[in-house]
């Protein structure tokens, strides 16, 4: 599988191999590559002897964890990983999932080193996008940079993730209900920009997910294969689209929201994939119960019942209500008022709190 801004993308358990001899081919010699503890034990190790085995220069930069024991992408991992960076390193290389591929891709963005993309976990869906989510001063911002030269993922590096990340994975694909069912309504009425083609690309990949939920809670080969090249396509129709409507609605800014929160409070950290299954489940309810007064049905029967929603995460042990993050009612009745603000996108929830319904 390739895209015209990729220029290649392995699935397979040789994969580390694979990296090893496409960096030698492009004759990048100093490779730094950014990882946490976990994700360089996981998978770093391995690709650092893949690389060595090719006579290729590897530094390590182990994004370091903050009070909370958290790796979060803001304005001090930024730092650290910059910091490592030199005028000799030809290539940046992610090792991780969400957070890493984010501090990253925006180094690789700000200094024009490429980078290449190791993804530990099957769980979120934004190792080939360009968007970077970040935290500046408190405030969740997205930031456009760049999506990897390359991406390429040990299979058995991904069944072997924790079972929390891969739900993660799964309630990220999940939540494409309802960000399809917002863009669907933004474009018809209030003209949002739309594309057939990345719409059916990540409505393709999400039926897939759905279809196989029984081998992807099962953390089987065929399973995790499927929700992992889901997620990668989920990422290549945002890159075709230039933006994150095909996979970003009224379920990421509540999960934004939420993030915040946590952040002012100083409460750990959970999973994007874990926020935004509960997200999606606690959305699809509301757009449901709300139906009626929504000045067309264009998108809402893209939406399934919610209880099916429910059931579907319950498959795969991911979060179905805000009470399972420990995410209390008045942050709920908050964040179901004000979480359209962070985004300049008109989705139903934007709807409903500026018709206030």
């Amino acid at each position: 599988m390739t895209y015209s801004a990729i220029e290649k993308i392995i699935i397979e358990r040789d994969a580390f191999k694979q990296c090893a001899n496409y960096a030698a081919d492009k004759k990048w010699e100093n490779i730094l590559i950014v990882a946490d503890e976990k994700t360089q034990k996981a998978a770093g190790d391995s690709l650092t002897e893949q690389l060595h085995a090719k006579s290729l220069a590897v530094r390590t930069c182990l994004i370091e964890p903050d009070q909370n024991g958290d790796v979060k992408a803001d304005e001090v991992s930024i730092m650290q990983a910059l910091i490592d960076i030199n005028k000799e390193t030809d290539v940046l290389i992610a090792v991780g999932s969400g957070t890493i591929h984010d501090i990253t891709r925006f180094c690789s963005d700000k200094t024009g080193i490429p980078f290449v993309s190791i993804p530990t976990a099957p769980s979120v869906d934004g190792f080939t996008s360009v968007g970077a989510p970040l935290i500046v001063r408190g405030m969740k911002k997205t930031f456009k940079a760049v999506s990897p030269h390359a991406l390429f993922a040990d299979i058995s590096v991904l069944m072997n993730a924790p079972d929390e990340m891969i739900a993660a994975g799964f309630g990220d694909m999940l939540a494409k209900f309802t960000s399809l069912a917002d863009w669907k309504f933004g474009h018809a009425t209030a003209g949002e920009p739309y594309s057939e083609e990345a719409a059916a690309i990540t409505e393709r990949v999400l039926n897939q997910c759905v279809e196989n939920v029984d081998q992807i809670s099962g953390k089987e080969e065929e399973g995790i294969r499927i929700l992992m090249d889901a997620l990668i396509e989920s990422g290549i129709a945002m890159l075709m689209f230039g933006q994150s409507h095909p996979a970003s609605g009224g379920e990421h800014h509540l999960s934004h929201y939420w993030e915040m929160n946590f952040i002012r409070e100083g409460r750990p950290q959970v999973l994007h994939g874990a926020k935004v299954a509960a997200a999606t489940a606690l959305i699809a309810r509301t757009y449901k119960e709300k139906a009626a007064q929504l000045p067309t049905q264009a998108g809402i029967e893209f939406i399934p019942d919610p209880a099916e929603i429910t059931r579907l995460l319950k498959k795969v042990g991911a979060p179905i209500a805000p009470a399972d993050l420990g995410i209390g009612s008045e942050l709920v009745e908050t964040s179901l008022r004000e979480a359209h603000t962070l985004r300049d996108r008109y989705t139903m929830l934007r709807y409903i709190n500026e018709q206030g319904i």
